[in-house]
This record gives C-alpha cells, structure tokens and sequence, in this order.
C-alpha cells in the first residue's frame, strides 16, 4: 500500500502530512507544522531572508527522517505566497530539493486555494454545500466556492505575516493600526466577492490554517493541541471577535501566557485574527466551520491521483 507525503513551505510555517493509502479511505501516519516564518521581510525587501531559508531547510532536514521512517514513496512540495513573491526563489528550491529529493512546486494562490478546498471538503457532505472555503495564510489568504468541485478562486495579499510588518508596528497594535490592517482586508474582500459573488451564497463557510485553528484553541484554553477537538468546531463570529478583542489590546509579553496560542505566532496572531473577524463582518456570517484538513490533504489526494493516472 502506498504512503505518500505533501510538504508545504508557507510564508508562517513548515509542514508535513504522511498517510498510507490513496483516495479518501487513508489513514494519518504523521502530521507535523514548525512556524518558520520564511516570509519574513518579504513584503518589503522581496527576497527570502537566508536566515529564514536555513530555519526551513533545518525543519526539511527532519521532515526528512520522518519520510525515510515510514517509508514514504511518493512526495509532493509546494511552497505558496512567500516564494511567489521573492526574487531569489530559487536559493529556497535549491536546498529543499538537496534535502528531499524533489523540488518544490511554486504554485498560484488559484492553485493554492483549489487544493485547499479538496483537502477541506473531502470528508464533507456535498449536501452541506456550497461551501466557502476561507484559508488564512501568513501572506495570502484564498477564498474557494463550489459544492462537489471548485466553482470560483480568489487569493489576496493578506496574511498574519503580511499585515503584522505592513500595519502592526507598536505593542499592543494602536486602534488607527488595527483599522487600517481591517480596511486593507475589507477592500480586498469586497472586491473577491464581486468577482466570485456565489460565495455570498454559500451554505457552509469553512475555515482553515494557523490563525483560526489558534483562535479555537485559545477559546477552549487548550494546554495541549487537540486535533479532534479543534477538527470541525463551529467558530461563531461572538467568540472570533472577543479573542481578537483580547489579543490586540495585550502586549506580546502578556499575549504568550494565552493557553492555546504558539509561542511563535504570538507575535502575528493579531494580524490573522484582522483576516478573520474582516472575513466575519464583510461576508455576514454567524459561524464557520473549522477544518484541520487543508492544503496538505489535498496535496495528497492530488498526488494520489497522478500516481493512479500514470498506472493506468
């Protein structure tokens, strides 16, 4: 039976997903994120810093060991906003393939977001459907509609990583800093949903990655992550707005003490938290349903699929 891997170099974080089996009846054999923060400075420098790029490589290094452990046979990379906006790319891709033994894929945020929402959606009831995908990433942010196959795709240019360094300069962020970081995410997505204006219509609206995965966990006041208590978890706008509250008007020495929030993402916690309660208010919803299944299940499902194409 086959096992197969997906890493995913985002502009916050590092991950991995390893399961043994193709199609949807597959089971976990590891999952593991370490917040690397590749996109540091990007935004304004647009180069990878070669400090970020060694914090990726030494996470790719034991990434590594765990493929080798379970007898991994068929891997798929990607790497997403922070890389789509670097000049030097390249350095990143180079010493990723040294280390894996295959080369990233730099992929479009339509691309980015299409995989998401497989991954988001596979375990779901296309009754349930349509669904809005929202995957708030550390320099981009997709929205994804369909019911049983991706309908419209848009990605925007904002992140926790993204709007921390543009908008979020003092501690805790002023209110004029928090507006502004708001306003940006506001227009962007007011503007996406012009363009895809099914995804006012969605049924369900499902949210993914770090910044609202933490948000769950903070308002549960988890010590430990708890995967099958933050895995569909009806996040309402009620709870995302008093976390944002609480975390902006904390200082970051105050904010790690938080149970539930990474010490990593303390400091751009805040900037994720501006995506998410502008998601809530621009498209008037009440809940989302949070997934811990995302870009790395579908990079998976789509890996799958390519091998089973290739065997006839």
């Amino acid at each position: 039976m086959s096992v197969l891997a997906a890493i995913d170099c985002g502009t916050n974080s590092t991950r991995l997903l390893i399961s043994k089996g193709t199609g949807r009846a597959r089971t976990i054999l590891d999952r593991q994120a370490v917040i690397t923060r590749l996109g540091q400075g990007v935004d304004a420098t647009g180069r990878l810093d070669p400090t970020a790029i060694s914090r990726t490589i030494d996470v790719l290094h034991r990434y590594k060991a765990a493929l080798d452990l379970h007898g991994v046979t068929a891997v798929r990379m990607t790497a997403t906003s922070a890389a789509r906006d670097a000049s030097n790319a390249d350095a990143l891709f180079d010493a990723a393939e040294a280390v894996i033994g295959v080369r990233p894929e730099l992929i479009s945020g339509e691309e980015e977001g299409q995989l998401s929402f497989t991954g988001a959606t596979a375990e779901l009831d296309p009754a349930r459907g349509p669904f809005l995908v929202v995957d708030i990433g550390g320099g981009s942010t997709e929205l994804i509609v369909g019911r049983d196959h991706v309908e419209g795709v848009r990605s925007l240019d904002v992140g926790c990583v993204r709007l921390t360094e543009k908008h979020l300069a003092t501690d805790p962020p002023a209110p004029e800093e928090l507006s502004n970081a708001i306003a940006e995410v506001t227009d962007g997505l007011e503007d996406a949903l012009r363009e895809i204006p099914a995804a006012r219509d969605a049924k369900t609206v499902v949210g993914l990655a770090g910044t609202i995965t933490s948000v769950v966990a903070i308002e549960l006041g988890l010590t430990e992550w708890d995967r099958d208590a933050i895995h569909h978890f009806r996040l309402t706008r009620p709870v995302a707005e008093e976390v944002f509250r609480t975390l902006a008007t904390e200082t970051l020495a105050d904010r790690l003490h938080n149970p539930g929030l990474e010490a990593a993402r303390a400091d751009v916690i805040v900037g994720g938290c501006c995506v998410l309660v502008a998601l809530f208010r621009t498209l008037g919803i009440d809940q989302m349903l949070v997934s811990e299944s995302d870009i790395l299940d579908g990079l998976v499902l789509s890996l799958a699929d390519r091998l089973e194409g290739a065997h006839g």
